[in-house]
């Protein structure tokens, strides 16, 4: 399944607008295509706190709500205002559509499995890490 497409669409769908720019904005958001760090998103959404949210969207669970203010926060306050402002929309408006397809995108990517299988476990899960230190 190709997650950014999935994103694109439930995106789309709430702010309307070009597809392309949207992906464009997941890209600087997320990483795009098989770039996505979704193991990235995960350990930095831990970071600030949201560890439980982040791990109730891996594997077949239940997925928890997060809000718009956490999700701005574990995103980065000046990428949303950059992102909002490259679609012509409001925070308030992208960071809506962001609180539905991010959580369904990192359940997807985990589905029937875990993350750690999907990034190559432990050492692949570490490597991703280190980008961010």
């Amino acid at each position: 399944m190709d997650l950014m497409n999935l994103a694109k669409g439930m995106l789309a769908k709430k702010l309307g607008g070009d597809s392309a720019a949207i992906g464009g904005v997941l890209d600087g958001l997320l990483g795009g295509g098989d770039k996505m760090d979704i193991g990235g998103l995960v350990s930095g959404m831990k970071e600030k706190g949201l560890g439980d949210v982040a791990e109730s969207w891996l594997g077949d669970g239940e997925n928890q709500e997060i809000s718009a203010e956490q999700l701005k926060g574990a995103l980065g306050e000046d990428k949303i205002a950059a992102a909002a402002a490259q679609l012509g929309t409001d925070e308030g408006s992208l960071l809506d559509g962001l609180k539905d397809a991010i959580p369904q995108m990192v359940d997807k990517s985990s589905s029937g499995g875990s993350l750690l299988d999907a990034v190559g476990g432990i050492g692949g899960l570490a490597s991703m890490a280190k980008k961010f230190l």
